[in-house]
Parts: C-alpha cells; structure tokens; sequence
C-alpha cells in the first residue's frame, strides 16, 4: 500500500488521480458523495501545529465566504492525519477550475483580459485580507514569518540568497547590494502585516467561469501584506503587459501608493533563488532563470 492509499483510506476515499507530485504531493480522492484534494505533507518543512493552524485559517475563510478550499475532517474527529511511515497528510474540499496559467510560459488572452483577471485577484486578495483581520487566532496558531528577517535577515524563511552557488561574485555582489537596497525600503514601509499566503502564483489561482479561487497554502505565514502582491508581479515581469497587470493588481487591491509594490516584486525574486538552491539538482534550469529574473529585476529597482 502506497502512502497515498493510506492516507485516503483513512478519510474512507480512493485515489482518483495524482495532481502534484512535487515537494507535496497531491492527489483528487473520491469520498463518500463528494471530490477532494488529498495532499501528503512534504517531511521537514511545516510542523504538526502549523499545518493544523493553515488548515484553521483556510476553513475560517471559507466559512466567511473566500473560495478557499476547506479542511475535511477525519471520520474519527481532527483534520491532520500521521501515516505509519511518520508523513503528515490532510484533505481540503475540491475546487472547480484550471489555473490561471504557467510558470514561465506567457499569459494567453489580450492585456485587457489579464488586466481584467489581476483586478479581480487584487480584490480576492484585499477580500482574504480583511476577513483574516476579523478572526481571532487561537492560541497555538503557528505559521513562519515574511518580515523582514524572514525575507532578507541572516537566515531567511527560503535561505541565503546572495549565497546562492551558481552566483559569480559580481551576481553575489549585486544581490548583496539590492538585499541593502530592500532593507532600506522595509524600513520606511508603513503598510499593515498579518496573516498573508505568500505563495499566490498562477498555478495556486483556479480560474471557473471568470470566478477566481485561492489553493495551496502551504508556505502562508505572517509577513508584509502587499508581499502577496509582489509574488503574483514577480511572475510577470516579462509579460508584454507587465504595466497594465501590476496597475489593475494594485487597483483592485485598494493600493493607492503603488510604489511600494516594487519592493516586494524584488523581495519575491530575491527569495524564489534561495528557494530553488536546496531544493533542485545544480544542472536544472530553474536556477538560471531566477537568478537571471532576480539580476534583472535588481538592476531595474537600484536604478
């Protein structure tokens, strides 16, 4: 018996099909009368209490009406399961769409359509934002921290960045000199922290009949609000319409001073090459591509 059947047998399902089989893996389950996403845990990365405490926060906005998927409740009473083998696992209710897109492949639709989808992710976002101040947390909530440690800190939530490998010591250079550049600008930035899902990529919005939905909560924490705005640019910085995208995000959003999206958009791309160090094999092409994204975008902001 695989992992996978032991957890879905726990919650009385079958496997229907794998979805992800990445860091977490996840698969559609079949359940009494019902669809869900069953996702085993990747080992090491979140403990027991802060998958629980994501799995809270994602029921508690969707009981306030947010299209996030819900936890499903073990047959015996909780919502996080440890197989045999010490693996965590967990099911969420299943969400209708196709994700907005890709990484690294260009969006499809004119810019008028792309500017019309990031207004209304700026508005799902401000949405989840605003219902997540409205909740009291319970006591043993957990989640990791995007503040300004957890970003550009000696020892960031994603890892040392600027220490990246593949660096030449011009690039580490570089980095080092724009790591400066963000810190600075965090410490002028007044803008409101809290809960954030800091991971809101194309392949985490579902899209379903223009409706928006918000998936994989995996890496939320508490951290700079509009960084949740900066991960979903740091996808874009080669669209054609990267201007007309970034302005309808920020409107929909509510953000008035948007220039403070820029450093945010440089704080994604700096963590995404930390991000990839550990966690890929040294010849894979990721590890080019954000560190070219993040020297790109560097130059743009230290200019």
């Amino acid at each position: 018996m695989t992992e996978a059947e032991e957890a879905a047998g726990l919650w009385g399902g079958v496997i229907l099909r794998p979805l992800r089989l990445r860091e977490n893996e996840v698969y559609e389950v079949a359940l009494t009368g019902r669809r869900a996403a069953l996702r085993l845990h990747r080992r090491g990365y979140q403990s027991a209490d802060a998958i629980r405490s994501e799995l809270w926060w994602c029921a508690e906005l969707a009981r306030a009406g947010l299209p996030v998927p819900a936890a499903v409740p073990l047959p015996a009473g909780g919502l996080l399961a440890v197989l045999a083998g010490g693996r965590m696992a967990s099911v969420v209710d299943w969400v209708e769409g196709a994700p907005l897109g890709d990484a690294g492949v260009p969006l499809g639709g004119t810019v008028a359509d792309q500017a019309a989808q990031h207004y209304a992710l700026g508005r799902l976002l401000a949405g989840v934002h605003r219902a997540t101040d409205g909740l009291t947390l319970p006591d043993w909530f957990i989640r990791p921290r995007w503040d300004r440690d957890g970003l550009i800190g000696d020892a960031p939530f994603w890892g040392r960045f600027w220490e990246h490998p593949a660096l030449t010591s011009a690039q580490a250079g570089l980095l080092n000199e724009a790591r400066d550049w963000l810190a600075a600008q965090l410490a002028r930035h007044n803008g409101v922290m809290g809960l954030i899902h800091a991971d809101v990529l194309r392949e985490n919005i579902l899209v379903n009949d223009g409706s928006l939905s918000l998936i994989d909560f995996d890496d939320s924490g508490f951290g700079y609000r509009i960084y949740d705005l900066g991960t979903v640019l740091s996808q874009n910085l080669y669209e054609p319409g990267y201007a007309e995208i970034r302005a309808a995000l920020c409107e929909g959003y509510g953000l008035t001073d948007t220039g403070q999206v820029d450093a945010f958009t440089l704080a994604r791309t700096l963590a995404s090459v930390g991000w990839a160090a550990p966690r890929l094999p040294p010849d894979h092409p990721v590890h080019a591509s954000h560190i070219a994204r993040a020297l790109m975008f560097a130059r743009r902001c230290l200019a």
